[in-house]
């Protein structure tokens, strides 16, 4: 019976995976899923809005006769550039400012947090290169920085509430409260200001959601400093709950690793079981010899 669990033990044993192919294949496999809910849910929008902008397109030549197409092309190319740029159209004026002490200020925060919304990037070669060796520099300064702000909230978190009540806080008072000020001011709903809030402090900046950003309105002069504020410090307690995150997969993986070593363990006992139960050759002989002795010997 020991030799039977001892051969289903190594049985088992044989199919196991390493921990690293078992992680890659953990990886493709999220990245598969995310590819699939992506496709299933924005190409139809997708396709929708395409349709759309031809509709739009014929329609207008179709009203405008004196328009050509090229014409058309190449005025709608140049108005896509100047909106990259920054400028947009308010009646006989462009509108200005992104590129004014505060809009600047707010670019550089985006830029050495590996934000990159890329609503706004600089366009002249000179601030190009100099955009490199600011970032070059920048970035590993603000993980710095970033790194003794999260040591500090904990710390002094820990001094008056405990880890679960401070993680709690700062969802609070990163992710919950700020799409409020986004609703007021940009006039997002709170799921668009939430999602924002998500997407700045987890660096992901896609750039479709970027404060400051509409010619329509009027900011207060406060407000991407108050924001550049908010995003220092929600992106370290961000870190913080990410390094909580993976402090909680590595325990698990002890876990597995501890059971992969009790497993071994009682593989040996298994095998030394065998060994044990088997009949040694003195045993044999022994046995053979009280077999063949006379029955009168003593």
């Amino acid at each position: 019976m020991c030799r039977a669990q001892g051969d289903a033990v190594a049985g088992r044993r044989g199919w196991r995976l390493p921990g690293t192919v078992l992680l890659l294949l953990a990886y493709v496999g999220y990245l598969l899923l995310g590819s699939t809910a992506f496709w299933a849910l924005e190409e139809p929008a997708e396709r929708h809005s395409a349709q759309q902008l031809l509709q739009d397109k014929w329609e207008l030549l179709g009203n405008y006769t004196c328009l050509k197409g090229p014409a058309l092309e190449r005025f709608i190319q140049g108005i896509i550039k100047a909106y990259k740029s920054g400028h947009t159209l308010q009646g006989n004026t462009t509108s200005l400012g992104r590129w004014d002490l505060v809009g600047s200020f707010f670019f550089s925060i985006s830029a050495i947090t590996t934000i990159g919304y890329g609503n706004l990037s600089p366009n002249t070669v000179s601030a190009q290169v100099f955009c490199i060796f600011f970032a070059l520099f920048g970035i590993p300064l603000n993980l710095i920085l970033l790194n003794r702000i999260g040591q500090l909230m904990l710390s002094g978190a820990a001094a008056i509430l405990t880890r679960t009540c401070a993680l709690v806080t700062g969802f609070l008072l990163f992710l919950l409260l700020p799409p409020f000020l986004f609703s007021v001011i940009e006039g997002w709903t709170y799921a668009e200001g939430f999602y924002y809030s998500f997407v700045t402090l987890s660096t992901i900046g896609f750039g479709d959601y970027v404060i400051g950003m509409n010619p329509d309105l009027t900011y207060p002069s406060w407000y991407k400093i108050l924001v550049s504020v908010w995003i220092l410090f929600g992106m370290a307690w961000l870190a913080l709950v990410i390094s909580l995150c993976i402090t909680l997969l590595e325990n698990s993986s002890d876990l597995c690793q501890c059971g992969k070593k009790k497993s071994k363990e009682l593989e040996q006992e298994l095998m030394d079981c065998n060994k044990n139960s088997s009949p040694r050759p003195d045993d044999v002989e022994n046995g053979s010899s009280k077999d063949t002795k006379p029955e009168g010997a003593n």
